[in-house]
């Protein structure tokens, strides 16, 4: 173990490299760490000469992190993580905790869980914020370097959903999918719908880049053809809505659908072919529960 470089290196150091992962600017850093940007960009210019790399590059008003950089922030959410539970030992007091929290989520995912965190919120009156991020903004390489602390999204429970490591997946409600369609749509005065009807209409699909190819989609390829996809949306919210003024089909979430004003209107069918388990889970990283203020944020979250 090389002591005289470990020694040049403080966690003082390691905070500013991960908030600078998380603001990429010298200027939100600052304000997170109550110093100056001048403070920050000395601790910086010191990292970049322990580390023999920039670790940041100016692009307009951003820094944007360098592969070395990226590469290590999981390394360093886990080396602060465990030091944050050291500090912080003891039990925890919502209503005294003065920090914030963060969520990454979909837009559809926020509004079935909202009473959820409505509950969260009111029993932590004095934190600085509750954060919401939308899960194209924070995805599962931000949960591994600690920019967000969980991620809450729907899923097919029976498909892997991530390779990357380090990530718990716990399931917290239980799903099943459904077919929805416009009030007008020509299916929508049958009963039932058969898996020619389904496959006689154009589909909305929703992208997630980060998760294996659902279940029902390749049983559906492999046991009659593949869905024609008109267009594929971020979330179930956008897609309903487009199911609205469309003849198109969407595929959904049946939790979802019942609750959420977008599908408003629209007719459920129950789909005609196999689709597997699915579900909504809570997905972090499992350093995170060093921290006491997460280790309650995640009971609450999984108490139901």
């Amino acid at each position: 173990m090389d002591y005289i470089a470990l020694s040049r290196v403080s966690l003082k150091h390691l905070t500013t490299l991960h908030v600078l992962l998380s603001t990429h600017s010298v200027t939100a850093a600052s304000k997170v760490l109550c110093v100056t940007p001048s403070n920050v960009s000395k601790i910086l210019s010191q990292l970049r000469e322990q580390l023999n790399d920039e670790l940041f590059y100016r692009d307009g008003g951003q820094l944007i992190p360098t592969p070395l950089a990226i590469t290590i922030g999981p390394e360093v959410h886990k080396i602060l993580s465990s030091m944050n539970g050291i500090l912080h030992q003891g039990q925890f007091d919502p209503a005294s905790f003065q920090g914030s929290i963060s969520l990454s989520m979909r837009e559809s995912t926020f509004e079935l869980f909202s009473p959820l965190i409505r509950s969260i919120r009111q029993q932590l009156t004095q934190a600085q914020q509750i954060q919401i991020y939308s899960k194209e903004q924070m995805n599962f390489e931000s949960l591994s370097r600690g920019q967000v602390d969980f991620m809450i999204l729907p899923h097919d429970i029976s498909q892997p959903p991530t390779k990357s490591r380090g990530l718990v997946w716990r399931q917290l409600l239980k799903d099943e999918m459904v077919c929805l369609m416009a009030g007008n749509h020509p299916l929508a005065r049958q009963q039932t719908i058969t898996i020619q009807d389904y496959l006689e209409y154009q589909h909305i699909g929703i992208l997630d880049k980060d998760l294996s190819e659902p279940y029902f989609e390749q049983n559906l390829t492999q046991q009659h053809q593949p869905r024609r996809l008109a267009m594929s949306v971020a979330d179930f919210g956008s897609a309903a809505l487009m199911c609205h003024h469309s003849d198109l089909l969407l595929t959904s979430s049946k939790a979802w659908a019942d609750c959420a004003m977008q599908a408003k209107g629209l007719v459920q069918k129950p789909l005609p072919f196999e689709y597997g388990q699915v579900g909504y889970s809570l997905v972090w990283n499992e350093v995170s529960l060093n921290n006491p203020s997460l280790r309650w944020l995640h009971t609450q979250l999984t108490a139901g």
